[in-house]
């Protein structure tokens, strides 16, 4: 690909709308890939229908909910809501991202597909709640109302290059979550249908994350500070759900999305791919942004181990609960 543009080393003459054309065949190229491997799947097969039965209301023969209805585990309620709350919201994140990448081209043809993609999760997950009857279907609905009236701005809309880094790992991240809370549900159903979903998750992250390197080789100093800006900034988007910072430290405790999680299975994926602390011929402020992220990495496992001394202990504390 041939770019009439600045000096690749330079940030000058950057912007969003230059890296957007400059990208293009790349983004071409990556859709053509995740269109030959991504695989169409139902959402209605992945529900135990069977299992449904109404609510009160216009049902006379209508049934309340009640915890021991639930077949998940406690920590899998909270994360489910968590997770289904925060797919609850791709109408915001449609807009943010048709917003940056715009309609057109093929920017325009990923965008609508990965919303396309995206809304199976929802349907799915909402459905399998509720016939299940694994959580609260009137809170589920309360958070749900309280959650997108509050709508979604996304830390990084002011910078495309911000956006592509955010998603990159965002959708490992979202990934990792949806597997840890079927593998801790307690549910072969879920279980099952959240590595449905994760499958989703880890190719678009495939897709961003290969755009993400593409960056790096046109436009290195400013790729390598979003990186920085948005590894040591980072944070889910579902943060403004009632509630979620219970529920996240919940889902640490409880081993589905922790620090040593992010670190390890999320941040350190990703920034290896990139080969991100070998890239040279960076200007003053690459430089400087490739420091700090190495020195933010180093000081966030430091406080992961932390974690993980705190969690052990726990651990062993309820063992010994249990025991005596």
């Amino acid at each position: 690909m041939t770019i009439t543009s600045p000096h690749l080393g330079s940030s000058a003459g950057w912007t969003d709308a230059r890296l957007l054309y400059a990208l293009e065949e790349v983004v071409e190229k990556e859709l053509n890939r995740h269109l030959k491997v991504a695989k169409d799947w139902m959402p209605h097969e992945y529900v135990p229908w069977t299992d449904g039965r109404n609510f009160p209301g216009f049902f006379e023969d209508g049934e309340a909910w009640e915890k021991e209805h639930s077949k998940v585990t406690e920590i899998g309620r909270i994360a489910l809501v968590v997770n289904l709350l925060t797919e609850d919201n791709l109408p915001s994140y449609h807009h943010e991202i048709a917003s940056l990448f715009g309609r057109d081209g093929a920017w325009g043809t990923w965008v609508h597909r990965w919303t396309a993609e995206e809304g199976r999760h929802g349907i799915v997950m909402r459905d399998y709640l509720l016939t299940s009857r694994a959580v609260d279907p009137d809170k589920l609905e309360q958070f749900r109302m309280s959650h997108m009236s509050e709508g979604f701005e996304s830390d990084n809309r002011h910078s495309m290059l911000h956006s592509v880094a955010y998603v990159a790992f965002q959708e490992l991240a979202t990934r990792i979550s949806h597997r840890n809370t079927g593998h801790q549900s307690g549910d072969p159903v879920c279980d099952r249908m959240l590595a449905r979903i994760a499958t989703d998750e880890n190719l678009h992250m495939i897709f961003y994350r290969n755009l993400l390197k593409a960056a790096f080789d046109i436009a290195p100093d400013l790729t390598m500070q979003a990186v920085r800006d948005v590894v040591v900034n980072f944070r889910m988007p579902g943060h403004g759900i009632p509630g979620f910072e219970r529920a996240a430290a919940q889902m640490a405790i409880g081993e589905v999305y922790n620090m040593r999680i992010h670190h390890d299975d999320v941040l350190q994926p990703v920034l290896r791919f990139l080969k991100i602390m070998e890239i040279d011929g960076l200007g003053p402020e690459g430089q400087k942004a490739q420091e700090e992220l190495g020195l933010f990495m180093g000081g966030l496992d430091a406080e992961a181990s932390k974690f993980d001394e705190k969690l052990a202990a726990r651990k062993a504390r309820m063992a010994a609960r249990a025991g005596g």
